[in-house]
């Protein structure tokens, strides 16, 4: 029976090595396709599939349902997005908020939908479609903390969701009070009702459904107009954008946008600046972004 030398044993297992840990890479979402291609012109993880980062407690941005299926604004909407840039294949996976970006960047999601906000600071991590959506942002508590208004939040444990424009605002303004920081929405509010925070800060829209599910009670709501929510995408995947923004576009000139809006936002005031260009005659009015 033939043998192998030491050296030429080390040699082979080195070479299996390498393909092994180069299709690991490849089935674990790395950035194979990094070129744009004829038969992958956005430069997709895989080739005719967008593989989104996504949250599963947004609600009514992004959520996951009773069945586990992703479902929301947000989420809608991309979809119909994708569909118009010529991808029917779109996969929804959760992760925490602080994440996304991150996982975006690195090539592990095409993209990241989750009524993100627009800021310079993110900008520098990924790239972002044009806006969708803008907004006010909310403070909730129960009824017995004593809390009025954002001046009673000195010395409050306020619970913010980490990575989102909440904990930049709150950091900023909210000097005074104690951020207690959480990877999402769940967890602050359980928190809020435990008594382990005294308030809890987030989106308007989201902030809606948790006062109706736990009894709490909204004491500010403060407007936030200047990062309006993108899509966010790797710095590298400008054919990507270029669709995204054109399929955008569509969806709002067409009315889906508005449809898809008064859908999820029922009785919300309308952003003028997303409707089709003959109804835009209407005082702006924004909803939120995290």
């Amino acid at each position: 029976m033939p043998t192998y030398s030491s050296k030429k044993f080390r040699l082979v297992v080195a070479m299996a090595s390498a393909a092994m840990i180069a299709a690991l890479v490849t089935a674990c979402g790395g950035s194979a396709s990094s070129s744009p291609s004829e038969d992958n012109p956005y430069a997709l993880i895989q080739p005719g599939t967008v593989r989104v980062a996504s949250v599963g407690d947004l609600k009514p941005y992004a959520f996951a349902d009773g069945q586990g299926d992703f479902t929301g604004f947000d989420v809608e909407l991309f979809k119909n997005v994708a569909k118009r840039a010529g991808v029917d294949n779109v996969v929804f996976t959760g992760q925490d908020f602080s994440a996304i970006l991150p996982a975006v960047a690195n090539g592990q999601f095409d993209v990241g939908v989750a009524a993100i906000g627009i800021t310079e600071k993110r900008k520098e991590t990924v790239d972002f479609s044009n806006g969708y959506l803008a907004g006010y942002l909310t403070v909730l508590t129960t009824k017995d903390t004593g809390i009025k208004d954002a001046n009673g939040l000195s010395g409050k444990r306020l619970g913010v969701v980490q990575g989102t424009l909440q904990e930049a605002y709150a950091a900023k303004n909210f000097t005074t009070a104690n951020l207690v920081r959480f990877p999402d929405n769940n967890s602050a509010i359980a928190a809020v009702n435990s008594g382990s925070a005294d308030a809890h800060f987030l989106d308007y829209e989201t902030a809606q459904d948790y006062t109706e599910q736990h009894g709490l009670v909204s004491v500010a709501d403060i407007p936030s107009f200047d990062a309006p929510a993108g899509f966010a995408i790797a710095k590298d995947k400008t054919a990507f954008k270029e669709a995204l923004n054109k399929a955008l576009a569509e969806a709002m000139e067409d009315g889906t946008w508005k449809t898809l809006y008064q859908k999820w936002f029922p009785g919300s005031p309308m952003p003028e600046q997303y409707l089709p260009k003959a109804e835009q005659t209407a005082t702006p009015a924004p909803t939120a972004a995290k």
